[in-house]
């Protein structure tokens, strides 16, 4: 599994207590499973993460380190899964989740051009964000669900084969000698 080479890169949780832009949060930071992966900390992360990447609002990481903090998920995982949407995947993302919206309200889906000016932000988005926050939500519910069932499962699947190599390898280990190796001793 790929839990040491994460737990390498996650910040030291000590640190991130002492911050002093973090001392607000108090006791909220002492939570244990807000710093180690366990199956409920990591599955809750993909899912507060995926969820909120969905939802075009700014400060992404923030809102999914306050639900991380809500719901005892792993707060650095949660965040790092924001930026699943990032400069590149944010138009595509964004567009499909607007598609979705449109398709749920049934409503014909827009095809005015997007500018990045003020007035396109004041008149073109007042006309698509109904369509836009709903596809976002559902999408956003159904992909993080999808994310926390894969990560329960696949946990479920690594911990039995592990479980699994360890019975063998005792099995191994116990047998009895075969008859070669008896005559040399």
């Amino acid at each position: 599994m790929a839990k040491k080479l994460i737990k390498r890169y996650m910040p030291d949780p000590e640190k991130i207590r002492g911050h002093k832009s973090l001392r607000f949060l108090g006791r909220f930071l002492h939570d244990a499973n807000l710093w180690h992966f366990n199956r409920r900390s990591v599955a809750s992360a993909f899912f507060l993460g995926i969820f909120t990447a969905f939802i075009p609002i700014p400060f992404q990481m923030v809102v999914a380190a306050v639900l991380a903090l809500v719901f005892r998920a792993n707060v650095a995982l949660s965040v790092a899964l924001v930026w699943i949407t990032n400069p590149l995947t944010m138009p595509p993302m964004f567009y499909f989740t607007y598609k979705v919206g449109c398709l749920l309200l049934n409503t014909p889906v827009n095809e005015a051009g997007f500018e990045m000016s003020l007035d396109w932000l004041t008149t073109g988005l007042q006309h698509i964000w109904k369509p836009l926050y709903l596809g976002s939500i559902v999408c956003g519910l159904i992909f993080g669900s999808l994310s926390y069932v894969l990560i329960r499962v696949y946990w479920r699947i690594h911990v039995i084969r592990s479980w699994r190599a360890r019975i063998n390898k005792r099995f191994r280990d116990s047998a009895p000698c075969s008859k070669h190796s008896r005559k040399s001793h």
